[in-house]
């Protein structure tokens, strides 16, 4: 890949210039989207072993119940499920805590905002942003029954009109 100098000459794009816009979704979280109103949503990396990286990129890993905890200053992930490599001598526990890597700053404003009642930090996606592993975070409030139903009627009928649209032109 290359860029363009300000005097028109090419020049190569090193390290991890040119991966920063390949982004490889490994995992999305549907049901957190349904069962949960997001207010606002992070970046952070994912402290991995090696074993669980390849297993990631494999696809092999379930985010249906997991969940991110503040703990001493760390921001912990829970109930991640990554499948143990076959080929690794090194089986890590699938559902163990993994640290999400975040800056203090972040942190300090997740641990104020979930404090609050009703709040809570749920894991939307994992994807590789080049070669890093990264957690889209999400500060969200759970959903009530009829909430759910409203939101779902609300979605049919933005479909409808769609539709409608398509046929009219």
């Amino acid at each position: 890949m290359l860029f363009k100098l300000q005097d028109g000459r090419d020049t190569p794009i090193l390290g991890n210039m040119a991966d920063k816009e390949d982004i490889n979704y490994v995992v999305r979280n549907r049901k957190a989207r349904h069962d949960y109103t997001i207010q606002e949503t992070f970046e952070a990396g994912i402290e991995l072993k090696g074993s669980e990286v390849k297993s990631l990129r494999d696809g092999k890993a379930n985010m249906s119940d997991a969940y991110a905890l503040i703990e001493n200053g760390q921001v912990l992930l829970r109930n991640l499920n990554i499948t143990p490599y076959k080929m690794s001598s090194d089986q890590p526990d699938p559902i163990r805590p993994r640290r999400l890597l975040l800056h203090s700053r972040q942190i300090s404003k997740l641990a104020t905002e979930t404090d609050q009642k009703g709040k809570t930090l749920i894991p939307l996606s994992i994807y590789f942003k080049g070669k890093l592993a990264k957690v889209e975070l999400a500060i969200a409030v759970g959903r009530k029954k009829y909430d759910k139903r409203e939101a779902i009627a609300k979605a049919e009928s933005e479909r409808r009109i769609r539709r409608a649209l398509r046929k009219d032109i």
